[in-house]
């Protein structure tokens, strides 16, 4: 057995200062002297996908990462890391508990993912060790973390045994709700705009130092098609994930960083927001482009046209948000965001359909990534 802070910090002295995850029993001595501590950075999220995405973000801000979830939470995390990290080859290091674990009394819901959770992780290309129980086993246990992450640009886990880690104490600073301002509606009710359209207003728009974080499907081929730069980040997958990333990014650099979402991607993770909210970061600007479809696989109708997204992202912790169905609309609200701090949500209501001959990326996800991590390193001015 060890204390929380033999581990933390000897992870620390390696670069692994930015800690994401989901609680869970045994992980509760790690996780309290993570939000304790004052020089490391602890973000609580909302899934454990949600942190995968998160950790992803403060990689490329130039973090070393951390995510720390049970191990039942692994369903959640299977689709970003095996289409974010995976293809964008971004490392973290992960402390996976091992409830259920065979030969051990626990709840009944955890058998199942007891006896597989070594092969899943093996199945999504996650090299994995028990957690080291004892002090002199800390270095070589990281030493060979940090080995499989450098030569294969993905995850590494640490399976946590109960009772690994002594209890600690918890001394973490608690989330206050900030202001907020009344959601701002310039719909006009006419037609509606193409999001080829809003994209091409949205790059003539932004400062140069901005970083662009598009979610999956048509919403980042067409940004891609319209212009290529090293600023900008296609997500070729982990659909919901982009606003995790998104904070991520936002937590680490001081650049403004806007994420470009769909209403079904932004449904599917609908608790990131809170997230987004509770944090707060000033220089993120969330715009969610709503066709009410999803229009990469058909269009087949998603539960938007229901959702006040301005609403919700305001209820969540916003400072402002703004709704629009117009060309005018959407160039007076990006003017705003860009001009006052954030975090801030621009529901722009679309039309369906994409742009003629639209493209692919042609650059490969994990030089996408370290472009895109390069570009964040740079002095703001040097971006400029």
């Amino acid at each position: 057995m060890i204390e929380a802070d033999d581990f933390l910090g000897e992870a620390e002295r390696r670069g692994h200062s930015f800690y994401t995850g989901v609680p869970c029993s045994f992980l509760t001595p790690v996780i309290n002297r993570a939000a304790s501590s004052r020089t490391l950075t602890y973000v609580g999220a909302a899934s454990e996908g949600e942190a995968v995405a998160i950790a992803a973000g403060a990689w490329l801000g130039g973090r070393g990462t951390a995510v720390l979830c049970q191990n039942s939470g692994l369903g959640n995390a299977v689709n970003p890391l095996t289409s974010l990290s995976a293809p964008f080859r971004i490392p973290t290091l992960m402390v996976v508990t091992w409830r259920g674990q065979p030969g051990l009394r626990d709840e009944p819901q955890h058998e199942l993912m007891g006896r597989i959770t070594q092969d899943l992780l093996s199945l999504c290309g996650v090299g994995h060790l028990p957690f080291p129980p004892t002090v002199p086993g800390i270095r070589p246990a990281l030493d060979a973390a940090e080995r499989a992450m450098a030569e294969t640009g993905r995850p590494f886990a640490f399976v946590m045994e109960q009772g690994a880690v002594r209890e600690g104490t918890l001394d973490e600073v608690p989330r206050a709700r900030g202001s907020v301002e009344d959601a701002l509606d310039l719909a006009e009710g006419g037609e509606r705009p193409a999001r080829a359209t809003l994209l091409e207003r949205l790059l003539a728009l932004l400062p140069d130092e901005a970083a662009v974080i598009a979610t999956t499907g048509k919403c980042g081929r067409e940004l891609f098609t319209l212009m290529d730069r090293d600023q900008h980040f296609y997500q070729v997958g982990s659909m919901g994930c982009a606003s995790g990333m998104g904070l991520g990014v936002a937590l680490t650099t001081q650049r403004p960083v806007v994420v470009l979402d769909g209403d079904g991607a932004a449904l599917m993770k609908l608790g990131s927001l809170a997230t987004v909210g509770a944090y707060r970061p000033a220089g993120l600007v969330h715009v969610v482009l709503d066709n009410g479809v999803h229009d990469s696989t058909g269009g087949q109708a998603t539960s938007a046209p229901v959702v006040d997204f301005a609403a919700v992202a305001l209820a969540c912790g916003y400072r402002r948000a703004w709704t629009c169905d117009t060309v005018a609309g959407f160039e007076a609200a990006m003017r705003a965001v860009v001009a006052s701090p954030g975090p801030a949500l621009v529901h722009a209501r679309i039309r369906p359909g994409s742009m003629g001959r639209l493209g692919r990326p042609t650059v490969a996800p994990h030089e996408v990534a370290r472009r895109f991590r390069a570009f964040l390193g740079q002095p703001v001015s040097a971006a400029a």
